[in-house]
């Protein structure tokens, strides 16, 4: 079965990727980058009553916004809550609780905090682009596509407003959006090597593969010797299921210097595709990989659920599972990684979890069945021919 990596599927890594501007306004309120809150408080709501900023609260305000910038959304969220009101750098904190609501898939609050920042003075590029991402997350397409066009009208170049939006509709499995975000993206910025990427994998995953060779193509000729332009090449021999092309493309661009965490991935996967067994020089180049690869960002789901499947080959049963465990709470509807979570639980000898596990799988088959189902005739093929082909979400075997 072919393996699709590569697009960050998991909603966290692109959050993650908005959040470094929040984290310098919470540590510097004066500081001018892109995100800049307006001086002093900001009130949320007309009849919030506001008090001045004191000590307790900046200091809360700095343990959530380090939290955030680390990755650990939940983690965050305590600290966050209980500054509201209480900071002199509102903006920072509404923002980084809305993101983080936002990462740990808690939409609704999300949605209701930039909501009222935007009606509040902070009607901008990145409000609008985050609440892009949650109204996706929360199945509100229409609106996600206003806030899109909303965040585009003050940044039309910016690609990582797209690139962001189309990463939130790849985790929601949502590829027929994702078509409509990365559409609008070209529309302003046609040479984006990064956007032709993620156009040609969003049609891959329409089961319009030949139209998708166009983009990759593109993406390489668009940025030659880039990251991207490896990444487009490994992946689309992938999709080709040419493994052994996968492999050198993705070996290439490491030798030259991209470390990138997909491409590590894409490496590892191709690796594993290609038949590797512990004790071979490959195996431990995929581990080496991947392993890489989760250090760099370990909440990207694709490389932990690779990383999970290696040690099933070696039997390292536990190691396994804490991988497989943490690509469950990043991706929760892929469900490759419930299938090789169960085979794990069950050489722990730990069975109750595996029927859990399994459990899951088949309600996840039975909604992808009645999606193919209840979908226009015209998208019947394209659920299928992915359902037979192997191809899903980065990651998903």
């Amino acid at each position: 079965m072919k393996n699709v990596a590569g697009l960050l599927t998991l909603r966290s890594v692109a959050f993650l990727l908005l959040t470094s501007c929040v984290v310098a306004d919470a540590q510097h309120p004066g500081a001018a980058n892109s995100v800049t809150p307006q001086d002093g408080p900001i009130q949320l709501r007309s009849n919030e009553t506001r008090t001045q900023a004191d000590p307790s609260a900046e200091e809360e305000l700095q343990k959530g916004t380090a939290l955030t910038s680390r990755g650990a959304f939940a983690e965050a969220i305590p600290h966050l809550l209980v500054v509201r009101g209480r900071v002199a750098n509102e903006y920072a904190a509404s923002f980084n609780l809305a993101l983080c609501y936002a990462a740990t898939g808690k939409f609704a609050p999300a949605i209701q905090i930039l909501a009222e920042l935007r009606a509040t003075g902070h009607d901008n590029a990145d409000v609008n682009n985050l609440l892009a991402q949650a109204y996706i997350g929360n199945s509100q397409d229409r609106n996600a596509l206003d806030a899109l066009q909303r965040a585009a009208s003050f940044a039309p170049s910016n690609e990582k407003l797209y690139t962001l939006v189309a990463d939130a509709c790849m985790a929601k499995q949502n590829y027929a959006f994702g078509l409509q975000v990365t559409d609008l993206g070209l529309a302003h910025i046609p040479a984006s090597a990064k956007l032709h990427y993620e156009h040609g994998m969003f049609l891959s995953l329409l089961d319009q593969f030949d139209s998708a060779k166009k983009d990759f193509d593109l993406a390489r000729t668009l940025f030659p010797e880039s990251a991207i332009a490896f990444i487009a090449e490994a992946q689309q021999s992938m999709l080709a299921g040419n493994i052994p092309e996968a492999v050198r493309a993705a070996r290439e661009g490491i030798s030259k210097g991209h470390h990138d965490f997909m491409l590590l991935t894409l490496l590892g996967e191709a690796l594993l595709g290609s038949g590797i067994a512990p004790g071979e020089p490959a195996f431990a180049e995929a581990r080496n990989a991947l392993e890489k690869s989760v250090e760099e960002h370990p909440n990207y789901a694709g490389s932990q659920l690779a990383l999970g499947k290696l040690y099933l080959l070696q039997n390292r049963s536990d190691d396994a599972i804490a991988r497989l465990e943490m690509a469950q709470q990043l991706s929760p509807a892929n469900a490759a990684v419930y299938s090789n979570l169960a085979s794990a639980y069950q050489r722990a000898g730990d069975l109750k979890k595996a029927e859990a596990v399994l459990a899951v799988l088949a309600r996840l088959n039975q909604e992808h069945a009645e999606k193919i189902r209840s979908s226009p005739e015209d998208h019947k093929v394209s659920y299928s021919g992915q359902q037979m082909r192997g191809i899903g979400p980065p990651g998903e075997k």
